[in-house]
This record gives structure tokens, sequence and C-alpha cells, in this order.
């Protein structure tokens, strides 16, 4: 890089840079805001605040996990300071949004009691109802629970992820001594426990299980008298690299890593309201915490519990049912491969079916005669998966199948290392990804004996090959025949399953071969059309934005004039509307009952009409992970009526008042509202839209 290059990257960060960490704080407060919001519906709202903390949870065991650990291992003591500086910078962003979600609990919980779901406190109860709830823990909790004294005397007990646990104080009344004991509240049973006690046959009641184990805690210790409790709950860093240079294999290393993982440093400690000292000023000093990393809250510890309760089958509390439906032409007793080689087929989940087309697409090879070799990459499966299941039948059948497994899929090690041992003993070739690189490409490809020759068909998507979160994410898949890309597609998997050192592609942009490149360059080429008077615009939907060299080309092509409408759903480190860097370019974020998590790219590329510029899909953000360290593939679109189910889709979410949130120049989020006279795609927002344009369009 020139000098000028350099000094161009520093005033860049300094305009118009927007910390990573920061951002990705204001994209959880999207989330928690559509628990805040009364448009929200009830059960919802409690969903909302789960995955508000299940984010935060994966948030430091990821992110602050890594800083941490890069931190300490520098040596620095200026490193070191200035990591302690920037968590004190995110405890003071974060802490009010933990008040706001205890408060907002606090404001559900009646309102969830006039609709019959009542989330009772102990105090709450009637005497049948304790009764009742007492029994419960004799049978079922008092025997999964086992008190650890935390006295010198004892080996300090091991405290797992995420566990949130008890501290007691007792008092024996003969010796006047006061001893603390630490009782882990059970992660294997409900959360919330069922009441039936004195409740009407269409009403609910529930207590939770941490205060059942408070109320009943005496029962563990006969002869002595809790003097205290204090409320904790532990989460340890899951960041642990892997030194891929030994000659361990990847499995091995993985299996070693999992491990590993159980043992790491704790990186936040949580307490419920007014800790003891004692209990409080322990852990952190066992744990050598800061106070940066230590969290009082007044509300619940862990909210993720009520995930259980959010999914009660009450519809007038939830968001109206939606089934993904079968895409017209491919209904079960329609050919798919027919209907591939008629033309490009372009799904978009979950609006349109996953397991009718994408589950399909591998359960039907796997038993078609005329298949010959199936190839996959795999960076979530799921539990319960039928492509495992599909892969096994087509060993079975005869045919040659490849799947690369990524064991390096965070908290999916486990998981992908079941199944990559069950395709194993299938007799599936199977690799356990690439050295050095996260295989993170969602790729399909399907070889049939076809008259005198071959023909190969490819999947293309844009979310893993998970039936579950297929039902939850928004996502877009590619079906083709077209030679021009199953060509790239197999050589792709060639170079995955086999060696080459400099693969060409010549439609696919992978990475970490040339995908950056190439997408600096049809940023760049939008620069040229501006500069020469021609038709330029770039629109893009990414879950992130991080990446250096894309953002300085970014700020080019504002500079030059070039509209630049970015939707990046999670975390965005360019803020727009700063004077001489980004004029031109806006961010929103769509946030609501489905996670977006499609990507999509398109470039005017001097074209008037959009539907004649360039449309691009595929699996990767634009972060320098994606496109430094992991490989990645984004295909083009060619079909013109596929670009226009993209750019409908595009302008829907530029467009929604509803979902969007608009990211200001400095870098916080305004929500959108529609106004009187808006169009019914701003007032009803990007999901609702979606539902309504897919039915009606396979209706007629």
């Amino acid at each position: 890089m020139s000098r000028e290059e350099k000094t161009r990257r520093k005033e860049l960060l300094k305009a118009a840079w927007f910390d990573r960490d920061l951002s990705w704080l204001e994209f959880n407060r999207r989330v928690l805001s559509e628990a805040l919001d009364e448009r929200t519906p009830l059960l919802e709202r409690l969903k909302f605040l789960a995955i508000f903390t299940s984010n935060l949870d994966e948030f430091y065991m990821k992110r602050v996990g890594a800083m941490r650990t890069r931190a300490y291992a520098s040596g620095d003591g200026a490193v070191i300071h200035e990591f302690h500086v920037h968590m004190d910078r995110l405890r003071t962003a974060l802490f009010p949004m933990l008040v706001e979600q205890a408060s907002c609990f606090e404001r559900l919980r009646p309102m969830l009691a006039e609709n019959g779901v009542r989330l009772a406190r102990w105090a709450e109860l009637d005497a049948g109802q304790r009764c009742e709830a007492s029994d419960y823990f004799d049978q079922h909790v008092s025997p999964a629970l086992t008190p650890l004294s935390l006295d010198p005397s004892h080996p300090f007990p091991f405290m797992s992820n995420l566990s949130t646990s008890w501290g007691f104080v007792l008092r024996d009344p003969e010796t006047g001594d006061a001893i603390n004991v630490r009782v882990k509240v059970p992660t294997t049973l409900p959360q919330w426990v069922t009441l039936r006690d004195g409740v009407a046959g269409d009403e609910r009641c529930y207590v939770s299980l941490q205060e059942l184990v408070r109320e009943n805690a005496h029962k563990l210790f006969p002869g002595v008298s809790i003097e205290h409790a204090s409320l904790f709950r532990v989460s340890r860093n899951a960041d642990i690299a892997i030194e891929e240079d030994t000659d361990n294999s990847i499995k091995e290393l993985v299996e070693a890593q999992l491990r590993q993982r159980r043992f790491q440093p704790v990186v936040r400690l949580e307490f419920g309201e007014s800790p003891r000292p004692e209990i409080r000023d322990g852990l952190m000093d066992r744990f050598e915490l800061r106070d940066s990393d230590v969290f009082e809250l007044t509300g619940m510890l862990d909210y993720t519990g009520l995930f259980g309760i959010a999914s009660l089958p009450i519809p007038e509390l939830r968001d109206p049912p939606w089934s993904p439906m079968v895409p017209i032409g491919l209904e079960e007793e329609a050919d798919l491969f027919a209907m591939i080689r008629a033309g490009d087929v372009l799904v978009h989940h979950p609006y349109e079916s996953f397991d009718a087309t994408v589950e399909r697409f591998i359960r039907d090879a796997a038993n078609d005669p005329a298949t010959t070799t199936m190839k996959m990459t795999v960076y979530r499966l799921g539990d319960d998966t039928p492509f495992v299941r599909s892969l096994i039948k087509a060993a079975e059948n005869g045919k040659q199948v490849a799947c690369l497994v990524e064991l390096k899929a965070r908290f999916d090690e486990e998981r992908n290392l079941h199944w990559a041992n069950e395709l194993q003993k299938a007799g599936d070739h199977v690799i356990h990804g690439v050295r050095g690189l996260k295989t993170h490409t969602k790729l399909a490809l399907v070889v049939r004996r076809e008259g005198d020759g071959l023909r190969s068909y490819a999947h293309i998507g844009t979310g893993n090959y998970h039936v579950k979160t297929a039902r939850m994410y928004t996502d877009y898949g590619l079906f083709t025949c077209d030679p021009a890309l199953t060509r790239d597609v197999v050589n792709l998997f060639h170079h995955l399953t086999g060696y080459s050192r400099a693969p060409k592609f010549e439609h696919l942009l992978v990475a970490p071969l040339d995908m950056r490149e190439r997408f600096v360059a049809l940023i760049r080429r939008e620069i040229d059309h501006q500069r020469e008077g021609r038709p330029a615009r770039i629109v893009v939907k990414i879950n992130q934005l991080e990446d250096l060299p894309v953002c300085e080309a970014l700020c080019e092509a504002s500079q030059a004039g070039v509209p630049v409408d970015l939707i990046v759903r999670g975390f965005c480190c360019l803020r727009p509307g700063v004077p001489g860097w980004t004029e031109n370019l806006r961010v929103r974020s769509i946030i609501g009952r489905f996670l977006e998590h499609g990507r999509a790219f398109h470039f005017a590329n001097g074209q008037a009409e959009p539907l004649d510029g360039d449309f691009y899909i595929g699996s990767a953000d634009w972060m320098d992970r994606n496109l430094s360290r992991r490989v990645e593939a984004v295909a083009p679109v060619r079909a013109r009526h596929l670009r226009e189910r993209l750019w409908d889709d595009l302008k829907v979410q530029l467009e929604d008042r509803r979902n969007a949130w608009q990211m200001q120049s400095d870098g916080t989020y305004v929500q959108l509202r529609a106004a009187e006279g808006d169009s019914e795609v701003a007032r009803e927002g990007t999901h609702a839209t979606n539902m309504k344009r897919t039915r009606l369009r396979l209706r007629r």
C-alpha cells in the first residue's frame, strides 16, 4: 500500500468509520425495539427479549472473547489498557439496554396475565400452587441439584458456560460460621414450570425455575439457615484459535478445541439485584474480572427461557401463521430436473418452501437412477437433517458422493463432527474443511447421465442447508444447469476436494481468491459510468459491512456521485451522510418476524433500466473474514425474469417504512414510520408484503 493510500485510509477511519462493536450493539438495540414495539404481538415480544439475550451471549463468547485473548496474548500493557477502555465504552452503551429489557418484561407480565398467560412470582402464588410447585421441586428438581461449597477447604467448583447459579450464604447455628455454597439452576429442565392448581381450563400459570430453587433451597441444607441468596450467571470465551500448521488432522484439532472450550476464561459475570459482596468479589477475583465485565441487574439474568413461553399455541398473541409455498411447476409430481433444464429457477425462503425445493433437489438426486455424482458443502446442518439421510441413500444407491463438512463452524462443531462420521460410515467421501479457511459457501452439485453425456445441475444459495432456520431466515437459492455456471461450480469442488494452486473461475466470484478484487472492480466500474454520464447505481443487501477496501471503494463511488443504497441487517462500519465522504450513500436495516440473511448485489452498469444491469447472489458479506479467510461463492443471476424478482425484493426493502431503520451519520439508527399517503408496501413492510406477493403470484 502506497503512502497516499495509507493516508487516505487514516482519513476515512477518522471521518466516516463507526466502531464495529458499538454498531453491533446498535443492531441488538433494534432487536430489543421489536419487544418494545406495541405493534408486535405479545408472545412475539417475549421472543425478541429472548433473542436479545441470545445475541448478547454470542457477542460476549465470540467477539469479546476474541478481543480479550488477543489483548492479553500480546503482553503489551498499552494494548491491554486500550482493550479495557473499549470494554468500558461498550458497557456504557449496553447497560441502559439491559435496564430497558428488564423494564419491558415487567410491563409485559400483566399484559400476558390479562390474556391468560400468568408468569407468576412466588409471592403471587396461593397456598395450593406453592404446594404443587414444592412437590415438583422434590420430585424433578432436587435430584438434579448438586450444592457445592465455595469455602477454601473445598476445590473450587467448575462453572459451565452460560450457567445460572444461586450463591447461598449459610449460617451454622452451632458454630455461628458463615458458609458460601453454589447451586446451579438445571439447564435440562423447563425454565418456566407449569402450575395447574386453581388455574382455569384455558389459562396458563408458570413460575420460574430459578425462583423455585430459591424458595425451596432450605430443603437442601437441613439444620442451617440461609442468610442470603445471590443469583449469578457466567459467560466464557468460546473463541479458540486452531493451530492448523500442526501434523494433526482438522478433525483431531476440532475435537481438542471442543474439550478445551469448556474451560476457557470467563469474560462476563451477571448478578441479580444486591449480590452479597463476598460472593461478588470472590468470583471476580477468581475469574480475574474487572468492573466493566460485571453487571448487576434488577430483572432476570437469562431471558432465553422465554422461548418456550413465546412458542405457546395461542394464535391471537402471535404473528399470523405462514406456511412456505411450493413454487408453481415444482409440485411433488413434477420433474424438478426438467424444470431446471427449461431455465434457471430462483427460490426465496421462507416465502417459498425449502423442503419442496432445496431438500427435494438432494432427495430426488439420491433416488434418481440417472444421477452419477453428488457434491455438497455443509456449514450448519441442524439435528434431524434430511440432507444426511439423502446423501447416505445416494451412497447406498451406488452414486459417488462427496461432502465438505465444515468442522470449524462455531457452536456447530460437535454436531458437524457427528454427521461427518455418519456420512463416512455410509461410504461417502467426507472432507473436513480447508486448512486455514472456513468453507462458508452454500453449494450443491448433481451430475446426471443424459443422452450420450453428462449434465451438471447446481444449487447456489445464501443460507445454510438447515431445515429449521430455513423457516425463519430469508434466503435466496439459484438452481441452474447453465454450463457456464456449473463449470465453475465443478472446478470449485475440484479445488476444495483435491488440490490446485490458482484455479480460474469465469463467472463465480470466489473468496479468498478474487472476490474482493472483483467486487471493488464492479464498484469502480460504476464510478466510471457516473463520470462518463451513463446511469450508475449500487444496491446491496448483506448482513454486515466492515471490509476496509470495499468501504474505501464505496466512499469513492459516493464522492463521484454514484447513488449507493446499502441494506445491512447487522453492524455497519461505514457511516452515511458524512460530508465529503458518504453524502450519496444510504444505509438501512430490516428487522422483523424473519431474520434477513440473503445477500444480493445490483450494479446498474450503465443501464437506465435496472433489469439490464448486473445482479448477483451468494454466501458472502462484505467483511474481511468473508473475503480473506473463508471460502465463499457469489454467482451472477442471468435470466431476466429472475433479475426482476430480485429487483422487486430490493425495491420493497428500500420502500419499507414498517420494518426498516435508517442509519444516521453518527452511527445511530432511526426507526422509519409510514406517513399518510405512503404506499401499501411502506405501511406493511418487507415481510408482510413478500408473504402477500408470494401468495398472489403462486395462485396466479
